[in-house]
């Protein structure tokens, strides 16, 4: 399929998964290709903000600003890899000092924000100097923290605290509840033609941004082909023992208005050694259970399986081929209807 008009993609969640997903979509922002199909006219990164941990929350809790670190992470990932910029963003300061643990890119995000006094301007320019291509947006510039019911009926407050809780959570909700995304984010899930959710940490990347005021409700009246894509492996104190079928009931059951056209699930088993690793961790892989999707989901989205591993020791998605086949969605849903 050739279209001449550029794809605008909304991508949205946080964490490694994020920053994974938008590396591999950058490479088909740009002009068409010459074999043709669909191409990305703009890509925007729609990024959590409830971090409170790492260099992340030192900042957060000394400077009054946003955590910065998933968003530095997305930024490092739309930019070109091999500029000196790039590497510096990521560059952590070493030792057991002051400066120990912080990311330059950190630093560079907190600095700026206290020159303009303004924390979206401040991405805004540092997403110019690193030359990237997309633009990014976090959930909210609400000072928002996560609380989670634990199924004990214990309260936890903070991200960290919650995951470190290790116990089953009952029910998530932000603190305060009432927060209100960017109009630019809004604008942005409006216009776009594709849309996914997906993947990263269930409790602490993905529901945190579904959670923002209007932000379900954008994404359930856009018209933008809706992709959900599913986790390879449990989190040790987040969802333990969940199936990949229930990270999408989760996510359903807090943005219920939200109907996928496709959720996108690795059908090829981990390695050996690397199931054994990951085990003595408490982590396990999911989606590899075709029965589990049946009967239908209630939303009737097409599961879409494929090889979506990268090479190497970590268990993670490879970012090409998880890009290509979002597209591959887009180019079904578009596809002309035999008679």
């Amino acid at each position: 399929m050739r279209t001449d008009r550029g794809l605008k993609l909304v991508a949205i969640g946080g964490g490694t998964g994020l920053s994974t997903l938008l590396s591999g979509l950058k490479r088909f922002v740009g002009k068409p290709s010459e074999e043709g199909g669909p191409w990305l006219e703009s890509l925007a990164a729609i990024v959590t903000v409830s971090d409170d941990g790492g260099s992340s929350g030192r900042l957060r809790d000394e400077l009054q600003i946003l955590p910065p670190g998933d968003i530095r992470n997305c930024m490092v990932a739309l930019s070109e890899d091999s500029t000196l910029l790039s590497r510096l963003f990521r560059y952590r300061f070493p030792g057991d000092g002051e400066l120990g643990g912080h990311s330059f890119g950190n630093l560079f995000l907190a600095a700026l924000t206290a020159v303009t006094g303004d924390f979206v301007e401040a991405v805004r320019l540092s997403s110019e100097v690193l030359a990237i291509k997309g633009r990014i947006y976090p959930a909210t510039l609400s000072d928002v923290r996560l609380v989670a019911e634990l199924e004990d009926g214990t309260i936890v407050r903070g991200e960290t605290n919650i995951t470190a809780s290790r116990k089953p959570i009952r029910r998530l909700r932000l603190e305060p509840e009432k927060c209100l995304p960017l109009p630019e984010a809004l604008a942005a899930i409006r216009a776009a033609d594709i849309i996914t959710i997906g993947p990263g940490s269930l409790y602490t990347s993905i529901l945190p941004n579904l959670l923002v005021a209007r932000v379900p409700e954008a994404i359930a009246e856009s018209h933008a082909i809706k992709i959900f894509v599913c986790n390879l492996m449990t989190q040790p104190g987040e969802t333990d023992g969940y199936t990949a079928r229930q990270h999408l009931e989760k996510v359903n059951e807090y943005a219920p208005a939200i109907k996928f056209d496709y959720v996108i699930v690795n059908n090829r088993p981990i390695s050996e050694e690397q199931a054994a690793r990951y085990a003595a961790e408490g982590a396990h892989q999911i989606g590899l259970d075709e029965e589990e999707w049946r009967p239908a989901l209630d939303n009737a989205a097409e599961i879409v399986r494929a090889d979506l591993l990268d090479e190497g020791e970590k268990v993670r998605h490879s970012p090409e081929k998880l890009a290509r086949v979002i597209i591959a969605c887009y180019e079904r849903a578009n596809a002309p209807q035999s008679v």
